[in-house]
């Protein structure tokens, strides 16, 4: 069979990878799998199952980690609770793009926000004795489950597409009425469907979790990236959304990996509530020296995770703070790139024969952002990624991130540029005529 990237030799990979089914496979088992195909073939994918940033990290993070390190930063350990300047400038974020006041004691480094849902849940799953885990609002990020399962966590999850505005509050409830919700856990916008919750959704969140005592994780991944709205201006409304705004049982991760371009420095932020850090809760003794909140977090579950965050990452990514709050630093305007990029993409797909999956967030067209998900007629998506290997296009099947619609598939598009877009067009022409013509 004659396909863009040579047929043998991707069969030959697939079936050396020890995949039980391709179409299965995690994000990081398909970039080995595609790099050892485009190795074999010298032929490029375009790659879109991965969530990394496609752009250039900014200066100013550059010259201040140079400079820290010159300062000799790297013969020290980092304090556990951070860089004081570092969290200064992460209050200030919280109130100039968020409008909310969080202490700069409560604001937090981590190894990347994928440490910082890895401690959470490390802490918060382990406040009760009679609780058993996470609930994650769905489609989501498939590592999240996977850290919960390395802990041995129990977890639930539904798809929240069928469940928006006034239908989320039954459908969260049907969960917290039964007491075994620690903690609840989505991102906004949302990976990968990228809708965006309304402050409706995140009142009803707010009101139950506190009626039922569930600490809520909001994964800002993808801060300010619904770019409907301009969130850019510090100060200014509109402000992000967030669930601080109606609860005081709340840890917000903020990554400095896609709105800052900084995702190789492994760098990312905790804002615990002020109650909560300071909320006392007995079980933790189980786990901890103590049963206060905070202090177990960083000098438990932090301390063993990491013992710190990197000295320059920290100074790098204080220094893109402090210009966005000072607003000498759109943070926020390089990456409109990826709408741009998200608009052309899905329009290739469309016509040629694909549909886009998550269409409509609310009554509303989905916004473009880094994802968009897609489908072929006839397929399933665990099927339709294996098969578009062969045609040198690769992403991750909606059913690893417990989708309800196993016709899906997930595209970051971050990793495909302009000069991209022919090869990709070509390519997606000829799969839709393979498919028609048999």
């Amino acid at each position: 069979m004659k396909t863009p990237i040579n047929y043998e030799i991707v069969k030959e990979e697939i079936e050396k990878s020890g995949l039980p089914v391709v179409g299965n496979a995690t994000i990081r088992e398909l970039v080995r799998l595609v790099n050892k195909i485009e190795a074999r073939t010298g032929e490029k994918f375009i790659r879109m199952e991965m969530g990394v940033p496609g752009l250039q990290p900014p200066q100013i993070a550059i010259d201040a980690e140079i400079e820290a390190l010159r300062q000799g930063v790297s013969s020290k350990y980092p304090m556990m609770e951070g860089d004081a300047q570092l969290k200064i400038e992460i209050s200030r974020f919280a109130k100039l793009f968020l409008d909310i006041d969080v202490s700069s004691e409560y604001c937090l480094p981590t190894v990347g926000a994928m440490q910082g849902s890895m401690a959470c849940f490390m802490v918060a799953n382990r406040s009760d004795k009679n609780k058993e885990g996470t609930l994650f609002i769905d489609p989501g990020f498939p590592v999240q489950k996977q850290q919960c399962k390395v802990l041995g966590h129990n977890y639930y999850s539904f798809d929240v597409y069928n469940y928006r505005g006034q239908k989320l509050r039954a459908k969260l409830e049907e969960f917290f009425q039964t007491g075994k919700v620690s903690t609840v856990l989505y991102s906004n916008p949302n990976n990968p469907s990228w809708i965006a919750f309304t402050e409706e959704e995140l009142m009803i969140i707010a009101e139950l979790s506190d009626k039922y005592d569930v600490i809520v994780l909001e994964d800002l991944a993808y801060f300010g990236m619904d770019f409907r709205q301009d969130y850019s201006q510090p100060g200014v409304a509109p402000f992000q959304p967030t669930i601080a705004k109606y609860t005081d049982n709340y840890i917000l991760l903020i990554s400095s990996s896609k709105s800052f371009s900084n995702a190789g420095q492994r760098i990312g932020m905790m804002l615990i509530s002020d109650k909560l850090f300071n909320r006392r809760y007995p079980d933790l003794k189980r786990f901890y020296s103590t049963d206060g909140f905070g202090y177990s977090m960083i000098y438990g579950a932090l301390y063993a995770l990491s013992s710190g965050v990197t000295h320059s990452a920290q100074k790098g990514l204080a220094a893109m703070l402090k210009a966005a709050n000072d607003g000498t630093f759109n943070f926020l305007e390089p990456v409109r790139e990826y709408g741009e990029r998200a608009k052309v993409m899905k329009k290739l797909f469309t016509d040629n024969g694909f549909k886009i999956v998550y269409d409509k967030d609310l009554e509303n067209p989905i916004a473009d952002g880094f994802y968009f998900t897609y489908s072929y007629p006839g397929m399933s998506g665990v099927e339709l990624l294996e098969k578009m290997l062969y045609y040198g296009i690769s992403a991750i099947s909606l059913n690893i991130t417990n989708s309800e619609r196993i016709e899906g598939i997930r595209a970051c598009v971050s990793q495909t540029n302009s000069t991209q877009f022919a090869t990709l067009e070509a390519r997606l022409k000829q799969f839709n005529e393979d498919q028609i013509n048999g």
